[in-house]
């Protein structure tokens, strides 16, 4: 009985293709100092009601807020954006901003309708008055 090229060729196909399928693990190791979800989207929630900042002084270095966030969560910034990496590269973030959101929600139960009509893209930024 001979065995042709093509028959190996399928065999070494189908080995090649097993060994890429089973070989391949994660995409990225979980970090030492991985932030749990519920404290990540809490740190979402602070991190997205210190931006608004940005509007009302538009001039102004605002990057001590993001810091004074994390140091209130007791967060090194190397830690958050490694968390930030794995939850995006798990595709787990969007779960996380939900919960961000709602904590927003909790917080300013008014910032829904601003939240839909910025969704929907019909509300420009607004004019905070100081």
């Amino acid at each position: 009985m001979e065995i042709n090229n093509q028959q190996i060729m399928k065999k070494l196909v189908f080995i090649f293709v097993m060994l890429c399928m089973f070989s391949c693990g994660d995409y990225i190791d979980k970090p030492k100092n991985l932030i749990e979800p519920d404290a990540m989207a809490e740190i979402l929630a602070d991190l997205a009601i210190t931006d608004q900042a940005v509007i009302i002084y538009q001039n102004k270095n605002l990057e001590a807020g993001t810091r004074f966030v994390l140091k209130t969560h007791k967060v090194k910034s190397e830690d958050f954006v490694e968390s930030f990496k794995y939850y995006v590269v798990k595709d787990k973030m969007k779960d996380i901003a939900d919960q961000a959101k709602e904590i927003i929600l909790q917080k300013d139960p008014k910032a829904d309708k601003y939240i839909q009509n910025k969704l929907k893209g019909t509300l420009p930024a607004p004019i905070l008055e100081k």
